[in-house]
């Protein structure tokens, strides 16, 4: 088995985050890349919902015949779950999963530094804020770097690695080894808000919900436009409702701010959908009810 012990890469995996993101990297890190992962969230209740996850994929893959009873032992006992930021403090690599918000991650990163050892590796999930913003916040700017996951992260391939202005070649490297230990396809993208993935499609979605807003079709018409117009897999209310609608506010919030182009403005119906709580499938409602 391929080893990047050779960039001081311990076989702790930290993740702070116990969401939907931050619960699927940990699965990748335990399940497929066969290191110790620590989980971090201040909700404890996540934590428990993020441990109940982990055991009920582990029982679906058993059941799809690609995991033995053993292996989802082994997978299970590679996991803890914790309340404190304290507890990666001998993780050589953390990737941060928090929600789309600079300063939610700005704080994250702040207190990472102060539980990490200096050359802790602290990466972000981040799919539009910069990585070199982030970075200018830390007293290593050279250890930090972007590395978007797609979701669902055990079912999607690609993984964005965004190198910022004082990422070291030895970060990237250590970055790229994780990734293709966990099965990832990787893309390098330039630090620029959006990146590649997200630059292109959350344009896309807000269109469509732009189309909506001015009746030029119904939800169903959209998708169904899309989908068989296009062949994509996925129409893209259907994705907007699955990704999370405040999720994609905050994305075209950033791409609006950062790049100061109005083709960039969030359409207002996404706006009132998300001050009304209609965030999609993980609130129940969104363009479609659940």
């Amino acid at each position: 088995m391929k080893q990047f012990l050779r960039y001081r890469f311990s076989t702790v995996l930290g993740v702070v985050g116990a969401g939907q993101m931050g619960t699927g990297i940990a699965i990748v890190g335990s399940a497929v890349a066969g290191l110790r992962v620590r989980v971090v969230d201040v909700n404890e209740q996540r934590l428990n919902a993020s441990h109940n996850f982990v055991s009920k994929w582990c029982d679906k893959e058993i059941q799809k015949n690609r995991m033995t009873d053993q292996i989802k032992t082994d997978v299970l006992q590679r996991f803890s779950f914790h309340l404190q930021m304290s507890d990666l403090a001998s993780c050589d690599f953390v990737v941060e999963a928090a929600p789309e918000k600079f300063e939610m991650k700005a704080e994250i990163f702040r207190q990472l530094v102060k539980a990490t050892k200096p050359e802790t590796i602290l990466a972000s999930n981040t799919s539009s804020i910069s990585i070199t913003k982030l970075a200018g916040i830390t007293d290593r700017p050279d250890r930090i770097i972007g590395m978007h996951f797609m979701n669902p992260v055990p079912v999607m391939k690609l993984i964005e690695v965004i190198k910022g202005l004082q990422t070291s070649q030895q970060t990237l490297d250590t970055t790229l080894e994780l990734a293709s230990k966990m099965k990832k396809e990787i893309v390098i993208a330039q630090d620029i808000p959006g990146f590649i993935a997200n630059r292109i499609l959350m344009p896309y979605i807000n269109e469509a919900i732009q189309t909506l807003h001015e009746g030029i079709g119904t939800v169903e018409g959209i998708d169904k436009a899309m989908k068989l117009g296009t062949n994509v897999p996925m129409g893209p209310l259907t994705l907007a409702d699955f990704i999370g609608l405040d999720t994609c506010l905050e994305i075209m919030r950033v791409l609006h701010q950062d790049l100061g182009d109005s083709k960039y403005r969030p359409c207002p119906l996404l706006v009132n959908y998300v001050n009304a709580g209609w965030l999609g499938k993980k609130s129940g409602r969104g363009f479609y009810k659940y």
